[in-house]
């Protein structure tokens, strides 16, 4: 058995597919199906059931991939470790994010993080929040920013900033027109239509959050993947949502909705998490250092862990 064809199922079984798969590892498909072969023939066991449309793991084959990600994991761990002990001349480092939230706060941390450290790669993965969660549990990323709350036990994290939640309104909607200094009372939303992030998106869970301690159950008219998709649709007049602040787009900006501040100034906390107990880089410890320093050379308030807990 060796350790690339470890890496190989590993990536089938993400790709559930053995031709994205063998794109992603740089190999051509025959010579996948066929290492893929060999590693089952040694080990006397199907890791995978094929079919035409799809690659399903077996039984055994969650048994072993399960392993495989821990032995490949220790594996990496090893390798930073002796990439720190050069100095930090050479590396990877990969990093988990938000899609949106990423494009706010990347593009003010990665070119000063490269100038510092042009041997360390970057990688970048952009999911949702579940899946980013689980893939820095089981060290497909070393970090990932994310909003708290953190669900995944095997999870810690350095806070960053602290970010105030806004409303938006359609603009001819009466609160736009009454009230647009005014902060709103979340109490007066319960009859209101809400638009909101779909299952696995953490401010989903935040949305819903301040509805219910407000003392309702927000009425959800739609749902999205995408909270840039959830502005323009409020702009449309298709419902109402909360936002955080730092991505509200310029009035001139097409289908723009209007934004109102709410009483007690709700706020989400945004963190940089990586896996308990997992060998921390200088790599991946740069990068905290240097993000913290950009976004306060912004002018973000930074929060320390006590705050955020």
């Amino acid at each position: 058995m060796e350790f690339r064809q470890l890496n190989y199922a590993v990536r089938i079984a993400a790709e559930k597919n053995f031709s994205r798969a063998a794109e992603k590892l740089h190999i051509a498909q025959p010579s996948l199906s066929q290492q893929l072969s060999k590693l089952e023939k040694e080990i006397g066991v199907l890791l995978f059931q094929r079919s035409t449309n799809s690659v399903e793991l077996t039984h055994a084959g969650e048994v072993f991939i399960e392993k495989a990600q821990a032995i490949l994991d220790q594996v990496n761990q090893l390798s930073r470790e002796m990439e720190d002990i050069s100095q930090m001349k050479k590396g990877r480092l990969i990093i988990g994010s938000l899609p949106i939230t990423g494009s706010h706060i990347l593009p003010l941390v990665l070119p000063v993080f490269r100038k510092s450290y042009p041997g360390i790669e970057l990688t970048l993965a952009e999911d949702n929040t579940a899946r980013l969660e689980k893939f820095t549990s089981n060290g497909q990323t070393d970090i990932a920013i994310l909003t708290l709350p953190v669900e995944e036990p095997s999870l810690d994290y350095t806070p960053l900033i602290r970010e105030e939640l806004w409303l938006t309104v359609p603009h001819s909607h009466p609160l736009a027109q009454k009230k647009p200094l005014e902060p709103i009372d979340i109490a007066e939303l319960k009859d209101e239509p809400f638009i909101l992030l779909k299952m696995g998106q953490a401010f989903r869970k935040i949305s819903l959050e301040l509805c219910r301690n407000a003392g309702f159950e927000p009425n959800i008219v739609f749902e999205s993947s995408n909270i840039e998709t959830v502005q323009s649709l409020v702009a449309t007049g298709m419902g109402i949502a909360f936002i955080p602040s730092m991505i509200a787009r310029d009035p001139s900006i097409p289908y723009t909705p209007a934004y109102l501040t709410l009483k007690g100034n709700p706020y989400r906390t945004l963190v940089i998490a990586y896996r308990k107990g997992r060998y921390r880089s200088q790599a991946v410890q740069a990068f905290i250092d240097v993000t913290l320093s950009a976004l306060s050379k912004e002018g973000f308030p930074l929060v320390d862990k006590a705050e955020s807990l």
